[in-house]
């Protein structure tokens, strides 16, 4: 199982002032917060430092289910996140929403879980497992903004 962040061209163009999921240029603030989670390098950006707030829709196609919501991205470079385990970005919360999707982007129903931050990686592999299951998408229980993206290993 393996988690990525959003792709690296994508945080590049962000980072250059394109515009975001929503056609808008990417908002820079300074951190406020302790946990903000940079959705490329998946790891938080330390509280006062510069980050970019901006739109984001982690899907290829546009339909019903390719939600479009807030996300956090470092202001400079970073590296994305390269690992097998649980990321940063996914141990600040209690718990989050885990949503299964099929080959065509669209949510298996029955998949969407508030699952408990140590059963993420449980619940992935059980919903990999399936075969009409391409991947899942891991957001925010509490704002539901998109935090990950989690494909098979194989």
């Amino acid at each position: 199982m393996i988690f990525q962040g959003m792709p690296t061209l994508t945080a590049h163009a962000l980072r250059l002032g394109k515009p975001d999921a929503n056609g808008q240029e990417p908002e820079f603030v300074l951190n406020p917060y302790d946990a903000a989670p940079c959705r490329h390098c998946l790891r938080n950006i330390p509280k006062g430092h510069g980050m970019l707030i901006c739109a984001h829709r982690p899907f290829e196609t546009r339909n019903p289910y390719a939600e479009t919501g807030p996300i956090f991205l470092c202001t400079a470079h970073c590296a994305p996140y390269r690992g097998e385990g649980l990321p940063e970005v996914l141990t600040s919360s209690p718990e989050y929403l885990v949503k299964g999707y099929d080959i065509d982007e669209r949510i298996v129903y029955g998949t969407g879980r508030i699952v408990p931050q140590a059963e993420i990686e449980r619940y992935c592999a059980e919903l990999l497992a399936r075969d009409e299951i391409a991947f899942a998408d891991i957001r925010s229980a509490r704002n539901t903004c998109w935090q990950v993206r989690v494909m098979r290993s194989d």
